[in-house]
């Protein structure tokens, strides 16, 4: 079996689709901006935990604009065609969450408006993903060489070590 071409893999970007008449394109980041990108956002993870970010990661995402290294062409098409704040932000946003996991998590962000509370699962998806966890988990037995059928051993308490 032979390597694929790694371009076909990955796929040509993400078309984030505004308006029926308006998708946007972005392209795959440089990786530069992803590893910037990457380094940004676990510095809020570690903000939002109540740690203490690394100021410098933060002090560089604010010097360079963010938004419009992550979105590429689209960045500048968006500017032109004069789209909303919120909307230039939900799709740079998009394209962070695309950055740092993936495009099914990208599509999730997308889909939910950016509203954590759309992302998470609802009660009776986890219900059902922890039941069938449960089904399918089978138990682990024991180590210590017996059956553990038949009458519990009683242990002997060990003698007092001399000082």
């Amino acid at each position: 079996m032979a390597f694929k071409a790694l371009g076909d893999l990955l796929g040509d970007g993400l078309a984030l689709p505004v308006t029926e008449e308006h998708v946007y394109t972005v392209p795959p980041p440089s990786a530069e901006t992803g590893l910037r990108v990457q380094a940004l956002m676990r510095a809020v993870a570690i903000a939002h935990d109540g740690g203490t970010p690394d100021e410098a990661v933060l002090d560089d995402a604010a010097e360079r604009d963010t938004y419009a290294d992550v979105l590429g062409p689209a960045y500048g098409q968006m500017i032109t065609d004069g789209v909303s704040w919120p909307v230039l932000k939900h799709s740079a946003m998009t394209a962070m969450v695309w950055i740092t996991q993936d495009r099914e998590a990208a599509e999730r962000y997308w889909n939910s408006g950016g509203d954590p509370s759309q992302l998470a699962p609802s009660r009776a998806q986890r219900r059902a993903a922890t039941s069938a966890g449960a089904k399918s988990t089978e138990r682990r037995g024991s180590t210590s060489g017996t059956s553990g059928k038949g009458p519990a051993r009683k242990r002997r308490p060990r003698p007092a070590s001399p000082r």
